[in-house]
């Protein structure tokens, strides 16, 4: 196996158990790896300290193991989904007849960097986010279809936009396993169409699942405006909590298209519910102030450190516009799914936004990812969903 080397000083955040060796960290190489290959790293005195996936670029090594002896192997593979399952049950988010739509697998909160499992229904979707990932993709679905048994008949691989196009992988999407043209799951009683052959992510955002949950609970007798509508989770999820209105609003028609499937699927005929293809701050320019509900969930403004100021200016904005038209009384859910925006520059832009529209404004709830996205307390990095629910007098 191949070896790297450490400079004096730089094994300090691994003694942390952080998951990451940055490009800048590394003195030398005893061989030379290729992107993806598992390499053993030692500190400047030679001293073994972790294993992991290699890769060219800022992130050099994820780390998978900090056990000298343990083998990355089908058995490494199929104990840690076991241990991402179990938790998955625990929390009561897999084994759960009424929601069968859950994230088995989250990167570095389950010890398994550059990996994502979503479960729809009886379809695993699996995305890979480094060339290690990718490489050992069949031992991770053999190890996944083992584990998981008679549970999932289909493993979907979908890595096409999501690996390092410098590594020319090659990568293609498509089924590992099965090939079922089934495409309806259910998240608390709801059914939702998931695009995994063409959708953002693994085709649905299930890290909302339980913030859409508390909108239904606020949703009733409500006029609801869902921007960023997507697949139209909180629209649906709004529509049950008997809301009067529903209004929907996306730049994509085929998002859009994708709403009104999921609105139909659950509530058939239900003519409470209208959609939009429109940009949204054109949307937010001419609409009246007829909605005293609205949900702000943007696609991530920042997708590193270099945007964040361009990303906060854009967070005030919209957040502005949201603030200036919502009714006195309303609740506004606003999100922001960057990784580079920590919480409290989040919650920066909103306030700043809400003194800029003048008005009084008061949280209800502050927001974060499901316990089926856990954060490894080693690495913090990992939250990235913030939101606050506000009160708008």
């Amino acid at each position: 196996m191949y070896k790297v080397y450490l400079k004096p000083g730089k094994e300090e955040s691994l003694k942390r158990f952080h998951p990451w060796v940055f490009s800048g960290a590394i003195a030398r190489f005893d061989g030379e790896p290729e992107e993806g290959n598992v390499v053993e790293i030692f500190t400047a005195k030679k001293e073994f300290i972790a294993k992991g996936h290699f890769q060219i670029g800022s992130i050099a090594v994820r780390v998978l193991s900090f056990n000298e002896n343990e083998a990355i192997d089908e058995a490494f593979w199929k104990n840690k989904l076991q241990i991402a399952y179990n938790m998955r049950r625990a929390i009561g988010v897999a084994g759960n007849p009424t929601n069968n739509t859950y994230r088995l697998v989250h990167g570095e909160g389950d010890n398994l960097p550059g990996l994502v499992i979503d479960i729809y229904d009886r379809t695993a979707v699996m995305q890979a986010h480094s060339a290690g990932m990718h490489m050992d993709r069949m031992q991770i679905a053999q190890a996944l279809s083992e584990m998981m048994g008679d549970a999932i008949d289909n493993i979907y691989y979908k890595s096409e936009t999501t690996l390092p196009y410098k590594a020319d992988l090659g990568a293609e999407n498509g089924f590992i396993k099965g090939g079922s043209s089934n495409n309806i799951a259910t998240e608390y009683g709801l059914k939702f169409h998931i695009d995994w052959l063409k959708g953002q992510k693994t085709g649905f955002f299930v890290d909302q699942r339980e913030n859409r949950s508390l909108l239904e609970k606020y949703a009733h007798g409500r006029s609801v405006l869902n921007m960023f509508c997507y697949t139209g989770g909180f629209s649906v999820y709004a529509m049950r909590g008997d809301a009067k209105l529903v209004h929907s609003v996306d730049s994509s028609a085929k998002a859009i298209d994708l709403t009104n499937k999921n609105i139909e699927l659950n509530f058939p005929g239900d003519k409470r519910h209208e959609a939009y293809a429109e940009d949204a701050f054109k949307y937010l320019d001419r609409m009246g102030d007829q909605y005293d509900l609205i949900i702000l969930d943007p696609p991530a403004f920042a997708k590193h450190r270099d945007a964040l100021r361009n990303a906060l200016q854009g967070y005030r904005k919209l957040n502005v516009k949201a603030f200036e038209k919502i009714k006195p009384g309303g609740i506004l859910f606003t999100f922001s799914c960057s990784q580079a925006v920590s919480k409290e520059n989040f919650r920066t832009a909103v306030f700043t936004a809400a003194a800029m529209a003048g008005r009084s404004v008061r949280i209800l709830h502050q927001l974060t990812q499901p316990a089926d996205h856990p954060v490894n307390i080693y690495h913090p990095e990992g939250e990235y969903l913030k939101g606050l629910v506000l009160y708008v007098e």
